[in-house]
């Protein structure tokens, strides 16, 4: 009996929630080992299933650099990074593309589509909603650093995400993107995310990823620090606390604030229903990112 009072108990206190967010965005971004592991990618996205079904509107983002360098070791191609960046010539696009595609995308709208909802993939190989120009980095002496076939984000076909939300469709994005000649571009999956969030103007942002939040001892876990704003992430940045693979996911929060999106979040997609936990809950379970 206990039990089930303290469900109905959960249940009540994300009463409050489902009626604040009902009809509202949320944009997701999937990454990590979450995607490497079928059934934790099922019980994530039974989370998505269950905010699409009480009214919330989720736009998917995902990445998928683990099963990409799996692809590459395959083909006998040793993965090159320039700056955390991974160089990308035509070959390793190719194989970019059809792992985004085949092995991340299609599947992650096959078990959505198996749990009762209807979603659409967004990509360089169907209708893609991203534009983007090629990235080049600043090196020595002024020079640029190219690393060939990659991009940044500079439009979202918000119109179109907006319409499919509208029609209760969860997109499904994929990190690659075309330049105006038509020509294709990898983009990093946290910053397309970020862009992605800004230009819809989302309620939310969530990042799913490895890690259950932003510590102030990278070592220890304890130091997760629950909620910040954006001048004490600014700061975090500034002491060093904040670099290496943390730093492209709070990028993408900060353009998600600075567009008008309420809070983003950094969530841990290994523990069970985390995502349901962060967004339906007064304690959360990763860090919240708010404006200043």
């Amino acid at each position: 009996m206990q039990e089930a009072i303290e469900k109905a108990d959960a249940l009540i206190e994300a009463m409050g929630y489902i009626r604040a967010f009902r009809g509202r965005i949320v944009v997701l971004k999937l990454g990590g080992s979450v995607l490497d592991n079928e059934a934790a990618q099922r019980n994530l996205l039974t989370d998505v299933a269950f905010m699409a079904t009480v009214g919330m509107r989720p736009i998917i983002v995902h990445g998928g650099g683990k099963a990409i360098t799996r692809a590459m070791n395959e083909a006998g191609l040793e993965p090159v990074w320039v700056q955390g960046r991974r160089y990308t010539d035509q070959r390793t696009l190719n194989i970019v593309e059809h792992v985004l595609v085949r092995t991340v995308n299609e599947p992650i709208c096959r078990i959505l589509e198996e749990l009762g909802c209807n979603t659409m993939g967004l990509h360089t190989l169907s209708s893609c909603v991203l534009t983007a120009e090629t990235l080049r980095l600043p090196g020595e002496n002024g020079r640029k650093l190219d690393l060939g076939l990659v991009g940044k984000v500079t439009e979202v076909n918000a119109k179109l995400l907006h319409t499919l939300c509208g029609d209760g469709t969860i997109p499904v994005i994929s990190s690659t993107a075309m330049d105006k000649n038509g020509g294709k571009l990898n983009v990093n999956a946290d910053t397309a995310a970020g862009k992605v969030a800004a230009a819809v103007v989302a309620e939310k942002l969530v990042m799913v990823s490895d890690t259950h939040g932003i510590r102030r001892d990278i070592n220890d876990p304890a130091s997760r620090v629950s909620s910040l704003n954006e001048a004490q992430i600014k700061e975090m940045i500034d002491a060093g606390i904040i670099t290496d693979a943390m730093f492209p996911k709070v990028e993408a929060c900060l353009i998600a604030l600075e567009a008008g999106v309420r809070k983003a979040h950094i969530i841990d997609g290994r523990i069970d229903h985390s995502l349901l936990l962060e967004i339906y809950t007064e304690q959360g379970i990763g860090t919240e990112i708010v404006r200043s």
